[in-house]
């Protein structure tokens, strides 16, 4: 515990005292989050139950398969982020830097997937605006869904982006051995920013992948 109070900031009487402020500091800022989602969620709620026909067939034209990949990948990087929050609980310091590292490069497959299917939407003519092109019987409604795709979808993997940026501040910091049983609270509580980010894309997935397929 000696070596956790070195970590100890000077407004809090003890390292238990920080981690619980630290935990909820961290829930706080995550319930603003689910508001903020929640939100969006809201909308599209509405206007799916408005426009079902329409949002089917534009979910049609999303690629199942990258969605799919990516869906994969964002799962493997929670497995990853709970493996380096394992590895910090028990001092493995090895561990913890190769964790962090493979939760980097998983995040940063999911994004470049993603941006690729941006392109592709990109050159398809589907980016909603004065340049929106679709085929469909219905391009008004259909431009409403891709508005929330590209909301939803780009709002996560800002979410994400900044998460990357927050593992390889920690990766860093492992790296110079600034963690161990004593103090990991950082790695916890970035692990708990990166599973609600995984959780919003479990719902993003068949909100927008799936719909047209279960019609």
């Amino acid at each position: 515990m000696s070596e956790a109070r070195g970590f100890l900031a000077s407004h809090f009487d003890d390292v238990a005292q920080q981690h619980e402020a630290s935990s909820l500091g961290m829930w706080a800022f995550l319930v603003t989050e689910i508001m903020l989602f929640g939100g969006m969620f809201l909308g599209y709620a509405v206007y799916r139950g408005n426009f079902s026909e329409a949002f089917s067939a534009a979910s049609d034209r999303l690629d199942i398969v990258l969605g799919t990949v990516n869906t994969a990948v964002l799962i493997a990087s929670s497995l990853t982020v709970a493996m380096a929050v394992h590895a910090a609980s028990r001092g493995r310091q090895r561990a913890l830097l190769f964790f962090l590292v493979l939760t980097l490069l998983l995040g940063m497959i999911f994004l470049g997937i993603k941006f690729t299917e941006y392109y592709h939407k990109y050159e398809e003519g589907l980016i909603p605006g004065a340049r929106f092109r679709y085929e469909g019987s219905d391009p008004g409604r259909a431009a409403i869904f891709f508005s929330f795709y590209f909301a939803m979808t780009g709002v996560h993997a800002l979410h994400m982006i900044i998460g990357l940026g927050v593992f390889l501040a920690l990766a860093w910091a492992a790296r110079k051995d600034r963690y161990s049983a004593a103090y990991y609270t950082p790695v916890e509580l970035a692990g708990l920013y990166w599973h609600f980010v995984d959780v919003i894309w479990i719902f993003l997935f068949p909100l927008f992948y799936l719909l047209g397929r279960h019609s």
